[in-house]
C-alpha cells in the first residue's frame, strides 16, 4: 500500500461556480428614448419665511426660555395696543367736547342770533313805518344794529361753516338777500314820509320776503348748525367698549402671567409685571373714571344748557315775529285778509294769534327746563309780560275794528301802556333768561372738556412703562437660565 506523504497544506475546494441573478435584481429604469442618460431629480421646494416662523415658535415653545419669550412679547404688545386705542378714542372724545364748547355751540347760537336779528330789524321797520316821520331815533338805531348784527353773524358763519355744505348754501343765499330787503324798506320810508301809499305796499313786499324768503333760510341754518351740535355731542359721549375690553383683557393676562410664575419660582411679586399691572390699572381706571365724568358733565350741559337755550331761542323769535305781525296788522289796514271756516279774518292779526299761541307754550316749557331760581325767574316774568301784552293787543285791536285807528295806533306804538311796552319786557327777560342758560352750559361743557384733559397723552405714556415693565420683569426670569 502506497501512503502519500502529509505536506501540511491545506485540501483545496473545487470553486463554486456563480449563480445567475434574479430577474428582479436585473431590473433597470429605462432611459427616456433618444437620451442616453436619466433626467434630474426634481428640486426640493423651499419653505416659506411663515412657515419657517411658525416652526420655530413651536420648537420654542417646547422650551420654558421660549415660552417665556412668547409671553412677554405678547404681553408687551397687549399694554402698548390698549394705550394706544385709549389714546386714540379718548383723542376723538376729547375734540368733540372742544368742538361743543368752542364751535359747533357758539354757532348754533349765531344761526339763533341771525334769526332774531332778522325778525327783530322787520320788526323795527314796521314800527318806524306806523311812526310815519315821527319816528324814533331809538327805533332807527335798532334797526340798524339788527341789520349790522345779522350781516357780522352771517361772516362768522361763513367763515366756519365747511366749503360746498349745506350751510354755506344758505349763508349766501341770505348775504343775497339782506341787501335786496334793505332797498325795499329804504324805499317805503321815503314813500311814507312823503305820504305816498305805495310805502305800505313797499314795506308789505319787504316783509314777505322777510317771512317767505330770508327768515326760513335763517330757520334752515340754524337747523343745521343744531344737527352739527347734536353730532359732536354723540362723537364726544359714546362709552369706549374697544379701550375698556382691552383694559380689562390686558389685566387679565398680567394677572395669569404672575399666578404662572408664582406657582413655577414660588415668589410672590415680579417687579416689572408688577409695574405692568399697575400701568394698566391706572390706565383703565383714569379712562372710566374720566370719561364717566365728561359724559356726566356734558350730558348735563345738554339737557340744562342746550335744551333750554334751544326753547328760549324759540320762544323768542315767536314774540318778534308776534309784534312785526301786530304792526303790520295797523300797516294793512285790512288789505290782507285769510279765510278761517266761515270766517274772513286779518290775515297779520290771525298770524299775531299764532306766535303769541307758540310763545305761551315756549315759555311754559322754559320755565319746567329751569333748574334753578335764577333761570326761572326771567321765564316766570316774560309770562306774566306776554299775558299783559295779549290784553292790550285785544283792546288795541278793537279800537281799530271799531274805526278808531289813531287810539289802536297809540295802543301798540304809544309812549306809555302799549303793546310795545309789553313785548320790550318780554325780549329783555327773555334775554336775560338766555344769557344765564349759556353760562350754564359753557360751564358743564367747559368741566366735560376738562375731565378728559391729558388722558390720550397720560394713556400712551403709561402704555409704554407698563410694555417695557412687563419686558423687564420676562427678562427677569429668562435670566434664570443663563
Amino acid at each position: 500500500m502506497t501512503h502519500t506523504p502529509h505536506t501540511g497544506a491545506p485540501p483545496t475546494l473545487p470553486a463554486i461556480p456563480p449563480q445567475p441573478s434574479s430577474p428582479a435584481s436585473q431590473t433597470t429604469t429605462p432611459a427616456p428614448a433618444g437620451t442616453g442618460t436619466s433626467p434630474p431629480a426634481p428640486p426640493a421646494r423651499r419653505r416659506t419665511a411663515f412657515a419657517e416662523g411658525v416652526d420655530q415658535l413651536r420648537h420654542a415653545a417646547t422650551t420654558e426660555p421660549g415660552r417665556l419669550r412668547v409671553i412677554g412679547a405678547v404681553l408687551a404688545v397687549l399694554v402698548v395696543t390698549f394705550g394706544a386705542v385709549t389714546a386714540w378714542q379718548m383723542t376723538d372724545r376729547a375734540a368733540a367736547a372742544d368742538a361743543v364748547l368752542t364751535s359747533s355751540q357758539p354757532l348754533s347760537s349765531d344761526a339763533a342770533d341771525i334769526y332774531r336779528s332778522l325778525a327783530d330789524a322787520n320788526t323795527a321797520a314796521s314800527s318806524g313805518f306806523l311812526a310815519g316821520g315821527q319816528e324814533s331815533a331809538a327805533t332807527r338805531d335798532r334797526y340798524e344794529r339788527d341789520i349790522a348784527t345779522a350781516a357780522s353773524k352771517l361772516v362768522n358763519a361763513a367763515a366756519n361753516a365747511a366749503p360746498g355744505s349745506a350751510s354755506t348754501a344758505t349763508i349766501t343765499k341770505l348775504n343775497r338777500l339782506l341787501p335786496e330787503y334793505k332797498g325795499l324798506v329804504e324805499r317805503a320810508r321815503t314813500y311814507n314820509r312823503q305820504g305816498y301809499p305805495v310805502g305800505g305796499a313797499y314795506l308789505r313786499y319787504a316783509n314777505e320776503k322777510m317771512q317767505r324768503e330770508m327768515l326760513p333760510a335763517a330757520q334752515d341754518l340754524y337747523t343745521m348748525e343744531s344737527e352739527r351740535l347734536r353730532g359732536d355731542y354723540a362723537d364726544a359721549t359714546p362709552y369706549p367698549w374697544p379701550s375698556i375690553a382691552l383694559g380689562l383683557a390686558t389685566l387679565a393676562a398680567l394677572a395669569w402671567v404672575q399666578r404662572r410664575t408664582y406657582l413655577r419660582t414660588n415668589r410672590v411679586l415680579n417687579h416689572g409685571l408688577v409695574a405692568a399691572t399697575t400701568a394698566a390699572t391706572v390706565v383703565l381706571l383714569w379712562l372710566t373714571a374720566g370719561h364717566a365724568l365728561s359724559r356726566s358733565h356734558l350730558d348735563d350741559s345738554y339737557d340744562h344748557g342746550v335744551r333750554s337755550l334751544a326753547v328760549l331761542h324759540d320762544a323768542r323769535i315767536a314774540s318778534l315775529k308776534a309784534r312785526g305781525n301786530e304792526n303790520l296788522t295797523l300797516v294793512a289796514r285790512g288789505a290782507e285778509t285769510v279765510k278761517v271756516g266761515d270766517r274772513t279774518l286779518d290775515a297779520y292779526d290771525h298770524d299775531f294769534a299764532r306766535d303769541i299761541d307758540t310763545l305761551a307754550e315756549g315759555l311754559a316749557h322754559a320755565r319746567r327746563l329751569a333748574d334753578d331760581d335764577t333761570g326761572a325767574k326771567p321765564v316766570t316774568a316774560a309770562l306774566g309780560n306776554m299775558t299783559e301784552w295779549k290784553k292790550r293787543h285785544a283792546a288795541a285791536r278793537e279800537q281799530d275794528e271799531n274805526g278808531n285807528y289813531q287810539q289802536a295806533l297809540d295802543m301798540v306804538i304809544g309812549a306809555k301802556g302799549a303793546t310795545g311796552e309789553c313785548f320790550d319786557a318780554v325780549d329783555k327777560n327773555l334775554a336775560t333768561a338766555l344769557e344765564h342758560e349759556e353760562a350754564e352750559f359753557a360751564t358743564a361743557a367747559g368741566d366735560g372738556r376738562d375731565a378728559l384733559t391729558g388722558l390720550p397723552t397720560g394713556a400712551a405714556v403709561l402704555a409704554v412703562l407698563g410694555a417695557t415693565g412687563a419686558v423687564l420683569g420676562i427678562g427677569r426670569r429668562l435670566s434664570e437660565y443663563r
